[in-house]
Formats: structure tokens, sequence, C-alpha cells
């Protein structure tokens, strides 16, 4: 879109209220985009403060596959005849048939990248480089107030804007989580402690670095230790993988396991009393924090590959035919700084063996995952209509509105902000679509997108399970 068509567009947005405003575009925000163009007489425009769309760009490692099928794009699972489908966008690109013959179920980051890209310079509303700075419900107009900050290219304030709008919804996403023993560390410039999402900007001097120690056995870390392992020299890898991670576990990914990242499974899990969902959420860790089988194989497979070069003579290291590698599961890092000269100093406890140790390295790169990102100062106007539980948390209903005091006649929805009332489904790209149509049923007052009566072979619980197909779209906000 050009500025002056952005302009024009966002003159019209503050002229007219919209239908929905979403705060944030990453995959499930352009999701919703994507869906709701579908929709005849929608009015949506999305802001973002970063200038254009990009996926975790230091994570796209190559040949780093999705752990989705590439069904799971931001519309099929919804409306698979959708204009913004990834097979659409292989047809646009002219690589359908070389996808087709290929046989690629899991389709690698990069590639999802570029899709997403293309879904975020075709669906109309989006708005990059707009920095939300405030929600407030107008109840004289009977609308939300969306405050807005227009950044020009160096992300400086350019031009204040405010929408007016019956729904919003809010995907601003996560943000790299950094243990606390190791924060200090992290947060110094001239420090090489860099969180695994910066990892690829970050290679070549980690790749150059003497000893590295990669810190979280989730699927990123395995990605960087391999990339890593592949880039430095056999014999003197110099390599430490350490986690908290009673092993180093593949992810649940069985087809009947799948099965709770249904539709089925996260209403069964909405209906459990709060103090069970707390408690059955870190029970199920391997869902979703582990490290897919293929990965695994392919680290011990270098591993392996690395003995027998240095068994053979073909290769020459300090250490027998034992590549210079240490994995150690089932220990975390309790304290953090600097040793003699530049090299850092990890102190280690084992959590079994109830022993304390300490790692000498050169560089550190954390997987140590995502924390959603804090919407509180964003919605500090809402905090006297939002019903929290007994955590604090806000809740959420099974339609993904925050539950707000009456007085307020529009919703805020949230997307990936759910986790403590919609399970381990919450952040997993494979409900995105399914999510988004249930929103948009909820917002239109009417079934848009019809949605499956059933989607898993598994019944969870020993009642009888509800219809999504008659859930979705009741209780509907503001209709169109």
């Amino acid at each position: 879109m050009s500025d002056v068509e952005g302009t024009r567009a966002a003159a019209a947005e503050a002229a007219e209220p919209l239908d929905l405003v979403g705060v944030g575009i990453g995959p499930f925000n352009l999701s919703l985009a994507a869906l709701g163009d579908g929709v005849p007489g929608l009015r949506c425009a999305f802001y973002e403060q970063r200038p254009a769309f990009r996926w975790h760009p230091g994570l796209l490692i190559e040949g780093a596959t999705l752990q989705v099928p590439f069904l799971a794009d931001l519309v099929t699972l919804a409306d698979p005849a959708s204009p913004w489908s990834f097979l659409r966008f292989l047809r646009e690109r002219e690589r359908l048939f070389p996808f087709y013959f290929a046989e690629r179920f899991h389709i690698e980051r990069a590639e999802y990248d570029a899709y997403c890209r293309w879904v975020s310079e075709g669906v109309p509303g989006l708005h990059f480089g707009h920095q939300v700075d405030a929600v407030r419900w107008n109840a004289e107009r009977g609308l939300f107030e969306v405050d807005f900050t227009q950044l020009d290219a160096h992300g400086e304030a350019e031009a204040l804007g405010r929408s007016y709008a019956r729904n919003v919804v809010l995907g601003i996403g996560t943000a790299p989580y950094v243990p606390q023993a190791l924060r200090p560390l992290a947060e110094s410039p001239s420090v090489p402690v860099h969180h695994s999402s910066e990892y690829l900007e970050r290679r070549e001097e980690l790749l150059a670095a003497g000893h590295v120690t990669v810190v979280g056995s989730g699927q990123s870390g395995a990605e960087v230790f391999l990339d890593l392992l592949r880039g430095r020299p056999v014999g003197r890898e110099r390599l430490h993988w350490l986690t908290r991670s009673a092993a180093f576990a593949p992810m649940e990914y069985s087809k009947l396991g799948l099965e709770h990242f249904t539709p089925d499974y996260t209403r069964y899990f909405h209906a459990l009393p709060e103090r069970v969902r707390d408690g059955l959420l870190p029970r199920q860790w391997q869902l979703h924090k582990a490290v897919d089988a293929e990965t695994l194989a392919a680290v011990h497979d270098e591993l392996y590959r690395r003995s027998l070069l240095l068994d053979t003579g073909a290769a020459e290291g300090d250490g027998g035919s034992w590549p210079d590698v240490v994995l150690t599961p089932g220990v975390r890092v309790r304290a953090a700084g600097r040793g003699g000269g530049s090299r850092l100093e990890l102190h280690l406890e084992h959590a079994e063996q109830q022993e304390r140790g300490v790692l000498t390295t050169d560089a550190v790169v954390l997987a140590t995952g995502y924390a959603e990102r804090p919407a509180d100062g964003m919605l500090t106007a809402l905090d006297p209509y939002l019903r929290r539980d007994a955590s604090r948390r806000p809740v959420v209903d099974e339609e993904y509105r925050l539950v707000l005091d009456r007085a307020v006649a529009g919703a805020v929805f949230v997307q990936n902000g759910e986790r403590h009332t919609h399970g381990v489904g919450a952040p997993d790209l494979g409900l995105a679509a399914h999510r988004s149509a249930v929103i948009l049923n909820a917002v239109t007052g009417r079934e848009c997108y019809p949605l499956p009566r059933r989607t898993a072979f598994t019944r969870f619980g020993l009642g009888a399970q509800r219809s999504g197909a008659s859930a979705a779209g009741r209780s509907a906000t503001v209709g169109v």
C-alpha cells in the first residue's frame, strides 16, 4: 500500500467505526485478516509497529522445517478455497508442480515466512509502522478508541491517530524469555549471551567463539546446536548443550497425541476448573517443548559421523574418537557471571544428583523460549472492566473474548494469550485458522465459516461433547 493510499485508508477508518481492529500482525492476526477479507461488508484494520512482516527471522536456519504440516497455513483448515492459502501462494510463484513432486508435508521455516509475507503484502487493511498506544472504551459512543502512533522508516514518531471499533483483537505475540540468572549478562551489549531469536545475526560470531554453550532443549535449542555442530571443526567442536529437562526428549508426535491440538481438546480443557488446568499444563511439556525425533536423530547422526572420522584418522582431535561435545540434561543455571578475562561462568545445579558445578564458556545461546507479551500498559484504561482469575490472569471465554464488565458492549479477543484457559494449542499454528473463524463468527453474529462438529477420534472426558459448530458464533458481539 502506498503512503497516499495508506493516508486515505486511515482517514476513512477514523471517519466511520470499524467492525474489528487488530493489534499486532503476526501469523495469528494475519490469519484473521486473511479470513476476514472473505467476509463481505466486514470493515477491519490491523496495526503493527514493525515496518513489515517477518516471522522469527533469527531462526530461519537453512533446512529447518515447521513442526506442523503445510495444511496448517493461515486459512486452509477453515476455508480451503481461500485465495490466501499456501497452495495459492505456490501457484502464484509457479512452484506448484515442483512442490507436488517434492512430496513435502512439512515445509521449511523460510518458505513459511515467505508465504506469510506474500499474504501481508496482499490482504487489505494492514498497517505496518503503526504502534498502538492505548485501547479505551468510549461509553458515550459505544465503541473502543484505539490510539496509535505512526512511525517513520527509522521507528520514530511521525504522526498520531485514532480509530474507533466495535471489537478489538489482541495478537501482540510473545517476547524472548531470558531466565533471571542470565539477564544481567544478556542485557550487556558487550557480553556474548544471546537469545536464540537472534541466532542467525550472531551465527558467525558464535562459530568463531572458542567454546559455546546452548541452554535449552526445545526445538530451537536442538536446531541451533545442530547448526553450530555442523559448522565447527571435527574434533574441535567445543560445544556444550544443557537443559533443565530430565532428558533430550522427543516431541509427542503420535497421531492420537496430536489430537491435543484439536478444537475438541480445546473445548474440553476450557471447561476444566482453573486449578485442574494449571496443574495439567506443566505435565504436557512433551506436547510442545520437546524436539521432533528427526532433529534428535540428525544430532546423533552428526555426532556419530564425527566419531567415525576421528576413529579412522580422517580427522584430528583431542578426545580420542569422541567429538569435543557435552550434552547434559537435568541441569539448571542458578547463577552466571564473568570469569577470568573475557570468559563466562555458568553456575550449574544438577536436579537428581543434588550437586553443583561451574561451566566456563566463551559464548552462550539461550534457547529458553518465549513468554506472552504483556498488554497491561495498552489496556490500562480497560483494567477496571477486566475479570481476572485467582492468579490475576484475564479470564477468557470459549470464543476467545476477554470477560469484561457488562458496561462494555464490545468485545476484546485474544490470540495466543489464552494458554491458561484454552491449553497447549493456544500458540500452535495448526489452530490459527479455526480460532480466526470462531472469532469472525462471533464478531459478525453469523456462521461466516462453518466449523466442524467433531475434530478428534479421542473423546476427552466422560460427558457428551458439545458441538463446535453450534457453539461457534453464538452470543455474538456487535453484528456487522
